[in-house]
C-alpha cells in the first residue's frame, strides 16, 4: 500500500496526537520542516494559556537551514513579541529564545 502523499511522516507514524509537555522547551528534533509552523502556533498558543512567555526552542546547531526557516516564521507570527539566539549556556546557535506576547484578557 503506497502512503497517503498527503499525510505527513509524523502522522504515518503517529496517526492521534502526541502530547508535548509544556515547560517553555520546545525541541524540534524530530519534526519534519512541513510540520514546524503548526507546531510552533500550537505550542506557542498552549504555552501562553498556562502562563509561560519566554520558551527555548530548539533547532539544532546543523549547517543554520532549520534555524533560518524557523526565524523566518517567528517573524511573521503576531504572539512573538522577540526572539534571539539563546546564550551559550541554554544552546548558542542550536536553539532560540521566544519571548511571547501575553494573552489580553477583556471583561
Amino acid at each position: 500500500m503506497k502512503p497517503d502523499p498527503e499525510t505527513s511522516e509524523a502522522e504515518a507514524y503517529f496517526p492521534v496526537p502526541v502530547p508535548l509537555p509544556i515547560d517553555g522547551v520546545l525541541d524540534l528534533h524530530g519534526i519534519t520542516h512541513r510540520d514546524v509552523k503548526d507546531v510552533l502556533g500550537e505550542y506557542f498558543a498552549e504555552c501562553r494559556k498556562v502562563g509561560i512567555f519566554e520558551i527555548r526552542v530548539i533547532h539544532g546547531k546543523g549547517i543554520g537551514e532549520r534555524r533560518r526557516m524557523v526565524h523566518q516564521l517567528l517573524e511573521t507570527m503576531p504572539a512573538v513579541e522577540r526572539f534571539a539566539l539563546a546564550s551559550a549556556s541554554h544552546g548558542a546557535w542550536g536553539a532560540t529564545m521566544v519571548y511571547l506576547q501575553p494573552l489580553e484578557f477583556s471583561l
